[in-house]
């Protein structure tokens, strides 16, 4: 379920205790699930990550990067239920990998992935193979532009869910949040993109950056099923001010009329309110 809102708390969450830090030694630990992918070889990653020193931690759109002073990368993209903790995981079957760093005063012994479905990504990338990643994503759904927003979408006939989505076009984006930044835009999850006014692509602009930095600033979305859990195995909030998603049934809280309606949209839910979003 990580979408934008949970990786940038997660990258907040271990920034402090992993930036900066020496690894020791890379551990992949034996897992009985289906295993993650990852990219080179895991004895070359352990190699190449042995001694080396994390200079800083980032956030590519739904990924987390954490700079070597090589020059390389490693790339974890934790999809739908992976976390990276600097505490004990949620449970000790579905551990991954777990970097070992040298002894630091106040600061965690270790990092670790988790991932309970196996859905997972590690990649150790070259300079150059994370500058061809950042081309093809598109602007970051953070700092992205109602100019850039406009030229995007007026290139697209899909509805504007589904464009969404595409990872190509605004980078950060997954399913629970464009629910919810539609229904706050006012505009149907089924309307064409490139028909948006420009109206309407402003308000798309405000509910973009509003919903998501107000999710990160309640530490992400932790659902029924509470895969999520931010650097310290702790449950976001942000699942208490959700006005749409897995809210099917019940009644508007922007109206207070309507009843949420979930349908199907490339092979995602979607739920959004007939009435507020017209």
């Amino acid at each position: 379920m990580p979408e934008l809102p949970e990786v940038e708390t997660m990258v907040r969450g271990i920034r402090n205790d992993c930036s900066g830090r020496t690894i020791s030694s890379v551990e992949f630990v034996r897992c009985q699930r289906k295993p993650i992918s990852v990219s080179p070889e895991r004895e070359t990653v352990v190699q190449r990550l042995k001694g080396r020193r994390i200079e800083n931690v980032h956030r590519l759109a739904k990924r987390i990067l954490l700079e070597l002073d090589s020059r390389e990368t490693v790339v974890v993209e934790p999809r739908m239920t992976g976390l990276l903790l600097v505490s004990e995981p949620p449970t000790a079957e579905h551990r991954r990998v777990v970097w070992h760093f040298e002894p630091s005063p106040d600061r965690a012994h270790h990092l670790e992935f988790w991932d309970r479905r196996g859905l997972g990504t590690l990649s150790l990338l070259t300079h150059d193979q994370l500058v061809d990643l950042r081309l093809k994503l598109g602007p970051d759904a953070l700092t992205i532009t109602e100019q850039q927003w406009q030229s995007r979408l007026s290139k697209t006939v899909r509805e504007i869910k589904v464009a969404l989505l595409d990872q190509s076009l605004v980078a950060g984006i997954g399913n629970l949040y464009a629910s919810e930044i539609l229904h706050r835009s006012g505009i149907s999850p089924l309307r064409s993109a490139a028909t948006l006014t420009v109206k309407q692509i402003a308000k798309l602009d405000e509910a973009t950056h509003h919903i998501l930095n107000e999710a990160i600033r309640y530490e992400g979305s932790t659902l029924t099923d509470g895969t999520y859990r931010n650097a310290l195995n702790k449950d976001g909030s942000y699942q208490n001010h959700h006005r749409v998603y897995q809210k099917a049934g019940t009644r508007c809280f922007t109206c207070g009329k309507a009843e949420i309606q979930r349908i199907v949209q490339a092979q995602r839910a979607t739920f959004f309110c007939s009435r507020c979003q017209k």
